[in-house]
């Protein structure tokens, strides 16, 4: 199976985090907070629609401005999720610019606020100089994003301050069977997108679609799909080690084939940990094991770790596969 979700992260877990997710075959990108994102080139930065803030400490939201820089002049909106105080933070951000020559300009900003129980939709307008406009509040279960694709559910935590977490699941993934394909005397191409699509959406078996200047019916190309679990990956960072934390992240990761989890102090400082509203190594390696999840990768490590990362992996890896 050839994973949908290709993802970028900082070279080592010492810097500001982030992860950047491409969608294979789609012209877009999620992101999962905006640290230090100067390692991503322009035109990967242009590709985020969707940006999922774990919380507003500045080494998790510092990358907004060079987002923003790259967007600015885009059609496409940029949606951005985080916690209950996300909105009030952006238009605080956005408020330290002049705007008086960007009314012709088309980005629009959405941030969606979720306090654990509903989200609250705000809007920024590039043509209102970016002026906060309130959209409206709906109920939610914490699914923040969802689509034929994929969706990107949320859990509530906290890190002294309120904070997220995410799990960002396929909805189904379909595999091609090349050689059918070749017998039908058909070729891989980009209308394969639209067939995936239909597929997804459960189209009428009489549905045609354009392939190469000929019309076949869906129907007819149904034996070349073969449907399979999709992929998940989670993401965590920021989390204090109680236990209602650690219930709540677990059962979000459940499942997931790809875990990224912050390990910021070894269990030796677990005293330090909490005060600081952390996961040791060994809680970080814990709930991956508890949640069933294929492989774990450590992120957001302590600097006074710089000299021995890998201890922290260790530790965090041993917990995981006892």
């Amino acid at each position: 199976m050839t994973p949908i979700f290709h993802f970028r992260r900082p070279k080592t877990p010492f810097e500001d985090p982030f992860l950047f997710v491409r969608i294979l075959r789609e012209r877009r990108a999620v992101q999962f907070d905006l640290g230090d994102v100067g390692c991503l080139a322009p035109s990967e930065l242009f590709r985020i629609t969707d940006v999922f803030v774990t919380h507003m400490h500045i080494d998790h939201f510092i990358g907004f401005d060079a987002l923003l820089r790259v967007v600015l002049r885009r059609e496409t909106p940029l949606n951005i999720y985080g916690p209950p105080n996300m909105a009030a933070c952006v238009a605080g951000k956005l408020r330290g610019y002049d705007w008086n020559l960007i009314r012709d300009y088309p980005l629009e900003i959405n941030v969606f606020s979720f306090n654990g129980r509903d989200i609250l939709h705000s809007v920024f307008r590039a043509k209102n100089r970016f002026r906060r406009e309130t959209a409206g509040r709906t109920a939610s279960d914490g699914t923040l994003l969802a689509g034929p694709l994929f969706r990107v559910k949320a859990s509530k935590l906290s890190h002294g301050t309120p904070c997220l977490a995410y799990a960002l699941e396929e909805g189904s993934h379909i595999n091609i069977d090349k050689d059918r394909l070749l017998r039908k005397g058909l070729e891989v191409g980009p209308w394969l997108t639209d067939f995936k699509k239909m597929v997804r959406e459960n189209a009428p078996a009489d549905s045609r679609i354009r392939i190469l200047g000929r019309t076949r019916r869906l129907k007819e190309l149904s034996d070349i799909a073969a449907i399979t679990k999709g992929q998940k990956i989670s993401y965590a960072s920021d989390i204090a080690m109680t236990p209602k934390n650690m219930a709540a992240l677990t059962e979000l990761a459940e499942g997931s084939d790809i875990f990224f989890c912050e390990a910021y102090y070894l269990e030796k400082d677990r005293e330090l940990a909490r005060q600081r509203f952390h996961l040791t190594a060994k809680a970080c390696g814990a709930i991956a094991r508890r949640a069933g999840v294929k492989k774990l990768i450590v992120t957001h490590v302590s600097p006074k770790y710089s000299d021995s990362p890998g201890q922290v992996v260790a530790e965090a890896m041993d917990e995981f596969r006892s």
